[in-house]
């Protein structure tokens, strides 16, 4: 993967001109321009500072892949599909990392933002700190542009010699002597740093003489690390724009559906949405570019887009209705609906209240249990199969074949007082428990898990260390702290700064009646509740919590049991 480097107003004229090695463009897998001006005003001040600005990823490819222009004159909510160009195979350049800082250049060197373009105060530079502007750049219009600021891009792209320029600003512009030094030397800096010195650097990923070294998976994957330290990025977005080439509302159907599906607090994603369409399609749970690359599964996808978003939307309604995996943490795992979504799909005629049933135990039981926690695509593709064979969500069957694989769906005694604050799991349990159901219309109102003896009262407590006999050792680490026998689920203003917060539980359960009590499944008794019996506490707490989710533990047979079946 070799360097290049380039000077910025060389390699700026490069964007969207198709006689530069076929032009370089933005590929439909870019999110959008999100910059501020102040963000592209600090870029060129640190580019004239002579800052680095990092390393730009391009590839250089024959795909024909959806693509679109840089932006010139950019303005506050742009459509992107205007900048949309004819798909080829002819060799092209594709940003995959990059887009920000290159689109920034764009708009300050060959167009404008908002109507504005990019001036410099020529009289700018004095030292300042690391953190401050030293070079004073500024979007205005021309009606605001006085001096000392200048147009920007005609001191760039000027073929004039620095004394040449600047003598024409100082002959239209009153300036002192010590200020025609100033502009001399800005003016010297900015032909050094934009048109001299090589400041692009860009490494370059080459499918076209190395198609071996860097197949489309191979881009997909550098793309992806890429980006990781940015906005989260995954395999879909580069496998969607190989949808969207030939189905120009996929983008506008993908955000109304994920609209939908999102708006009661769940975080289905475009990623699901694809991998969904795949199995409906019978296509198999893997991602692979080239099943979308398939005739049959784009175009399947698009005649199906209503079936498919319809159904989606009706299995989402059914688990915030029926079941209580009402929110995004209370759904420790997405896959577990594909069985769902696929039975709905095909065989929508054997829905009814029975089958209502079976689905709440199977989302229960395998969220609980976390089966499809670290699963492959494989073992998804064998519980759809079994939908498939029985035409239709057997409970029995789906259940038969999770065992077969290994998986258990009983919920023992072990694991249950083994969940803790940060389990996925914690959170349906506590529905479950509770019964919360009601969902507020502000995030900060929902119910929130509280310690019943304060972590920081617990952190206080020492016990003598093994090597000195100092009282220096933490007595209670985290998993004492945060074990589900000392949490309980309030609501947030119960948990709020004037409420519980770091209350001992002698005091927060002073006032409390018996049915309070009996919610939280509190042990009744009050000496307890002090902060030298935690420990007792937590043994009591222990049983409490055992009878509580009895009807749902596994209890494995004794051996006599066993032999008198």
């Amino acid at each position: 993967m070799p360097n290049q480097t380039e000077t910025i107003r060389k390699f700026i004229k490069y964007l969207n001109n198709k006689d530069e090695q076929g032009g370089f463009w933005l590929p439909n897998i870019q999110r959008p321009f999100v910059w501020k001006k102040e963000q592209i005003e600090r870029l060129y001040d640190s580019i004239l500072r002579e800052y680095p600005i990092g390393t730009l990823l391009i590839w250089k490819t024959k795909s024909d892949l959806k693509r679109r222009k840089f932006i010139d004159n950019y303005k506050s909510g742009i459509s992107l599909a205007n900048f949309y160009i004819p798909q080829d195979k002819t060799q092209k350049m594709m940003v995959l990392d990059g887009q920000q800082r290159l689109q920034s250049l764009f708009i300050g060197l060959m167009g404008s933002y908002d109507g504005e373009e990019l001036y410099i105060n020529i009289l700018s530079g004095d030292l300042v700190a690391p953190e401050d502007i030293k070079f004073g750049f500024k979007f205005k219009s021309k009606s605001q542009a006085q001096f000392p600021f200048l147009l920007f891009k005609d001191l760039v792209f000027t073929d004039s010699k620095p004394k040449e320029i600047v003598k024409s600003i100082v002959s239209q512009n009153e300036v002192t002597e010590e200020q025609e030094d100033k502009i001399y030397d800005n003016v010297e800096l900015i032909r050094e740093v934009f048109c001299t010195q090589e400041n692009i650097l860009y490494q370059l990923v080459d499918s076209v003489d190395r198609p071996s070294t860097y197949t489309e998976e191979d881009i997909v994957e550098i793309f992806i690390r890429a980006n990781s330290g940015g906005t989260p990025l995954g395999k879909s977005d580069l496998l969607f724009s190989l949808l969207t080439a030939s189905w120009e509302e996929a983008e506008n159907n993908m955000d109304e559906l994920l609209d939908d599906l999102n708006k009661t607090g769940y975080k289905f994603d475009r990623d699901f949405i694809l991998k969904i369409s795949l199995v409906l399609l019978d296509k198999g749970a893997k991602y692979e570019i080239e099943k979308f690359r398939l005739p049959e599964v784009k175009e399947g996808i698009e005649e199906n887009w209503q079936k498919i978003a319809n159904t989606l939307r009706f299995v989402k309604d059914f688990i915030y209705g029926k079941t209580f995996l009402k929110t995004d943490k209370t759904l420790p795992s997405y896959a577990s609906l594909i069985p769902i979504i696929y039975s709905r799909y095909h065989f929508p005629a054997t829905w009814d209240k029975a089958l209502e049933s079976d689905l709440v135990d199977y989302l229960v039981k395998v969220n609980l249990t976390g089966v499809f926690g670290g699963v492959s695509d494989s073992f998804t593709d064998a519980l759809v199969t079994v939908v498939k064979n029985n035409k239709g969500f057997e409970k029995i069957e789906i259940f038969g074949e999770i065992r077969s694989k290994g998986k258990s769906m009983e919920l023992t005694q072990e694991a249950l007082l083994g969940y803790h604050y940060s389990s996925k799991e914690i959170h349906l349990l506590f529905n479950l428990w509770y019964g919360f159901n009601y969902q507020p219309a502000w995030n900060q109102n929902k119910p929130q898990i509280d310690h019943i003896f304060p972590q920081s009262e617990l952190k206080r407590i020492k016990m003598p260390n093994p090597e000195t006999g100092k009282l220096n050792v933490m007595k209670y680490k985290w998993w004492d702290r945060d074990q589900i026998a000392n949490l309980m689920l309030l609501t947030a203003h119960e948990n709020g700064a004037s409420n519980k917060t770091d209350i001992l539980p002698k005091d927060w359960f002073a006032d409390k009646e018996e049915d309070y009590l009996k919610l939280h499944l509190i042990p009744s008794e009050p000496a307890l509740w002090e902060l030298d019996r935690f420990e007792d506490f937590i043994k009591e707490r222990r049983k409490l919590l055992v009878e509580q989710f009895a009807n749902i533990l596994y209890v494995p047979k004794t051996e006599t049991e066993v032999k008198t079946q």
